[in-house]
């Protein structure tokens, strides 16, 4: 059974950047579908500017004409903090016997150790881990123990076990910030090109960042 691919995040909002690095790893790694799951209330940041809901359609729209992105919004129907070693948990249980790819960048993996429970996620699913320009692989402290104990080269590592491998794989990075992409719209700017069409229309209709007040 092919790998499924859980990529988490506020997606406040969805853009280039993220639909390209999915779709990438969807084939690099020959994933039966990738996962979006945007983060209900998220711990290690800002309560986001769009709400769950907003955030949700935002998404829906956004992976629309791929068959292979599929949206997961348990996440945002759950009461409480959203941490990952939760609903990868809920997950395994509903897919014991398929592998899961927790997928990650650079930058989300460098600060894993700061996550809730961070040394159970492997247990529960592989973690690959979008390659970024300028950034490099842990070598030293927990990350880099794990990365000694844990980590592949082989794609084929990950369909034949359904969790416990780390997996470092380059992709096309579009340098597109969420932060500025915010600042952008809240300054009056035009999102044209950084997010899909049907994002940039329900932007432009909710103004759900305009709200914020600057």
């Amino acid at each position: 059974m092919q790998p499924i691919g859980i990529f988490g995040g506020t997606f406040d909002p969805i853009h280039y950047g993220h639909l390209r690095t999915a779709f990438e790893l969807w084939q690099a790694l020959g994933l039966k579908e990738v996962r979006f799951m945007p983060t209900g209330d998220p711990p290690h940041r800002d309560a986001p500017l769009a709400d769950a809901a907003q955030r949700l359609a935002m998404v829906r729209a956004a992976v629309a004409d791929q068959s292979a992105f599929v949206v997961d919004d348990r996440e945002t129907r759950r009461e409480g903090l959203s941490y990952s070693v939760d609903t990868l948990a809920e997950l395994r249980r509903e897919y014991p016997q398929r592998s899961l790819c927790l997928l990650l960048g650079m930058d989300a993996f460098l600060g894993l150790p700061t996550w809730h429970r961070w040394r159970e996620l492997p247990d529960l699913a592989h973690i690959v881990v979008a390659h970024r320009p300028g950034w490099k692989a842990p070598t030293t402290g927990p990350l880099g123990e794990l990365m000694v104990d844990r980590g592949t080269g082989g794609v084929r590592d990950l369909h034949s076990a359904t969790a416990g491998r780390i997996y470092v794989h380059a992709v096309t990075q579009l340098e597109i910030s969420s932060t500025e992409l915010r600042d952008l719209i809240v300054d009056g700017g035009d999102p044209r090109y950084l997010v899909p069409d049907s994002v940039r229309a329900m932007l432009r209709e909710s103004g759900c960042y305009a709200q914020d007040g600057r």
